[in-house]
């Protein structure tokens, strides 16, 4: 056996940084990637009540599954799973964005997934739910530093400042 040990490697970024900024840098990292897939995710559930099923088809689907008021829910939930989900992958109006997607799952979750049980595969609550939290998060959370809101924030911080 060796009593020598080789010399330890140490990234330069991770040495000079502070605990703090890379933890901080993570967490950015995670909230963006986990908005930018809940926005794809409703928009493409958006896309998918217009352009396959269709508005119609989408009215039809609600009034048989029981949703109040069919004809006028299903236009304004794909437009708000369209729109809304581009806002949430931009960061842009995300509170507020991330609220009405929250109110739409719980929704759903209600009239429609909790007679079926949990797991999804059976029409069950566990992808309503689980994008229902996610929303929630932002709702409460924000959209975090890289997103249009922050931008916009912080261009009315600096006007303040001028």
């Amino acid at each position: 056996m060796s009593t020598t040990q080789a010399p330890q490697r140490t990234s330069p970024s991770r040495s000079s940084a502070p605990a703090e900024t890379s933890a901080s840098s993570a967490a950015t990292a995670g909230l963006t990637l986990l908005r930018v897939v809940l926005g794809v995710t409703f928009f493409l559930h958006g896309w998918q009540k217009v352009a396959e099923w269709t508005v119609a088809g989408t009215q039809t689907s609600f009034a048989q599954m029981g949703v109040p008021a069919a004809e006028l829910a299903a236009p304004a939930v794909a437009a708000l799973e369209l729109g809304g989900g581009l806002m949430l992958v931009l960061g842009l109006g995300t509170r507020v964005v991330a609220a009405l997607l929250a109110l739409v799952m719980l929704g759903a979750l209600v009239l429609v997934h909790l007679p079926a049980g949990f797991f999804a595969a059976d029409g069950g609550i566990e992808l309503v739910l689980l994008l229902a939290a996610a929303a929630v998060l932002f709702a409460l959370a924000g959209a975090g530093r890289w997103s249009v809101d922050h931008l916009i924030a912080a261009r009315r911080r600096s006007a303040v400042r001028d």
